[in-house]
């Protein structure tokens, strides 16, 4: 058994001690099974003459079938006639063996496992026989043990090793988040070294918008059509919504067969996904995502490298994005200020004018010019009243000034309220088309705000006459507004509801920008949504909608 002392690795070891045993018992195969003690299964893990045992990956609970019941009873055991007896495993039939003789591997008082012969002639075994199968599975069984503490000591080192490679990658990704680079420049750099840690091919972040409580694709490697389209996944639903949804991280084999709800990840070929949620401070903020264009199973380090990487960039995330914010605030503050100062200088310099001619002029002035100036004094004070209104309602509602006030309204009766007084033409502009018997739940002020900001904006904006309509259903009121105007320039939808946003059409024209970014506002502080559409064939509509209740 000087086989058994050689520094073999355990397969080879085991390889060599079979073709040795196999011979000096005369017998047509030979088998080892190693006992995982994780399964409490007896593993097939070296054969000769029986090689299938192995390569189909035979396992046998512990104290089932012919080598379980040596392993349970630590004895050995010969069958004579396997066709009569208790056999679990189907390939010693299938190899035509007739008798068998097991013993158990035994060390340290420990069951390592199982060695067994066969012949495929019937045959009795001996107790000769028996001795010597035990004798040399005692020796089989140091052999093991020794190759089992090498294996696992070499496997120790491997994971030592693999667990340094793991912080150098953890400290390559995250090198970049401890870095003062802007969001977009942050995100950028993170997923390059993410995709190449994790050696995958894509890799992509989305950030949660929490308005509307969806995922929306922020920066992408790989496949960077998920924020050329703006992709937008509601929490819970596909892939990315489920790892927000469940804070946990989930990890899909085939793409093709799974519930993703994302058609760029199957449009890119996209064949295995492993995401995980970015938290910070108990907050989801989003969800970082790697794929393969291989079929790939992730594995527990995969996943583990993904989440410590996810911890360290949702830190980074945070800091960014209420640096963002800031930035943003800043940002605004000064465009409320020029914005205002802008706007509010127009009316009150015609106020100026006419009040000094008037005081010093007076006198001198016919008629027909008093009447000019007097008409001019009323615009320009009409003006500067609307433009204090608007800017000391956009701070109300976006301080929360008040608490809603919810009673039953009569919808036709608000929306007539809302309007009184904004056409100079009256009814002749303005079609209210609602019937007198829709109700809804709501506040009348917020509804009223909203309703007369979104017309006024028609007649501003859009042209006569402007159609009020309304319709409800599955527990939802939706009302309309829509003008017969040229309709809002493509290009500018996207900043249509921002505070102080105007566009090139809208210069000249009274307001500062903050008519619909206020009805937005009031929107969301009751729960609905505002949204904008082309008109058919021209014009703009505008849609209101909110809950019934």
């Amino acid at each position: 058994m000087e086989a058994a002392l050689a520094h073999l690795t355990l397969d080879e070891l085991l390889d060599e001690l079979l073709e040795r045993v196999r011979a000096a018992l005369e017998a047509d195969t030979a088998a080892v099974l190693i006992l995982d003690e994780k399964t409490n299964e007896l593993v097939a893990r070296a054969a000769k003459g029986i090689e299938e045992e192995v390569e189909r990956g035979v396992r046998i609970p512990l104290g089932a079938g012919f080598a379980g019941r040596v392993a349970a009873e630590r004895r050995s055991i010969s069958i004579e006639n396997i066709d009569e007896a208790n056999i679990y495993n189907p390939i010693l039939r299938e190899k035509g063996i007739k008798s068998l003789l097991g013993t158990p591997l035994t060390a340290r008082g420990k069951v390592l496992g199982v060695l067994h012969v066969g012949t495929l002639s019937p045959h009795r075994f001996d107790r000769d026989e028996m001795e010597l199968l035990e004798i040399v599975a005692e020796r089989v069984s140091q052999a093991i043990d020794h190759g089992l503490l090498f294996e696992e000591a070499r496997e120790s080192k491997e994971r030592a090793e693999a667990a340094a490679e793991r912080l150098r990658k953890v400290q390559e990704v995250t090198d970049a988040a401890l870095g003062g680079l802007t969001l977009d420049d942050l995100l950028d750099e993170l997923l390059v070294r993410v995709r190449t840690a994790l050696g995958a091919d894509t890799a992509a972040i989305l950030l949660l918008d929490e308005e509307t409580n969806e995922l929306v694709a922020r920066a992408a490697k790989g496949i960077e059509e998920e924020v050329e389209r703006g992709v937008r996944i509601p929490v819970g639903q596909g892939f990315a919504g489920r790892v927000a949804a469940t804070r946990q991280s989930v990890s899909i084999e085939d793409v093709e067969h799974a519930d993703v709800l994302n058609p760029i990840l199957r449009e890119k070929g996209i064949k295995s996904l492993l995401g995980t949620p970015l938290i910070s401070r108990d907050r989801v903020l989003g969800v970082m995502h790697v794929g393969t264009l291989k079929h790939r199973i992730f594995t527990a380090d995969d996943t583990d490298l993904l989440e410590i990487v996810a911890e360290r960039v949702a830190v980074a995330l945070e800091r960014s994005l209420v640096h963002e914010e800031l930035l943003s605030l800043d940002n605004l503050k000064r465009e409320f200020i020029s914005i205002a100062a802008h706007e509010v200088r127009t009316p009150a310099t015609v106020i100026y004018g006419v009040a000094e001619t008037l005081a010093h002029r007076r006198k001198s002035l016919d008629p027909s010019e008093v009447d000019a100036l007097v008409e001019a004094f009323y615009d320009a004070s009409v003006r500067l009243a609307r433009l204090t209104e608007e800017l000391l309602d956009y701070s109300r509602v976006e301080g929360y000034w008040r608490a809603l006030e919810l009673e039953p309204l009569n919808l036709r009766s608000v929306i007539s309220q809302a309007v009184l007084g904004l056409s100079a033409h009256g009814e002749r502009q303005i079609e209210n088309v609602i019937p007198d018997s829709m109700t809804i739940m709501s506040d009348r002020d917020a509804l009223e705000r909203i309703v007369g900001n979104l017309v006024g904006n028609a007649l501003v904006h859009g042209a006569p006459p402007v159609r009020i309509g309304a319709e409800g259903g599955n527990g939802r009121m939706r009302i309309t507004v829509t003008d017969h105007g040229q309709g809002v320039d493509e290009g500018f939808v996207s900043r249509l509801f921002d505070p102080f946003s105007r566009s090139a059409e809208s210069s000249g024209k009274a307001g500062a920008g903050l008519g619909l970014a206020i009805a937005l506002s009031y929107t969301r502080r009751l729960g609905g949504e505002l949204s904008y559409a082309p008109g058919s064939p021209t014009g703009a509509t505008f849609t209101l909608e909110l809950p019934v209740s």
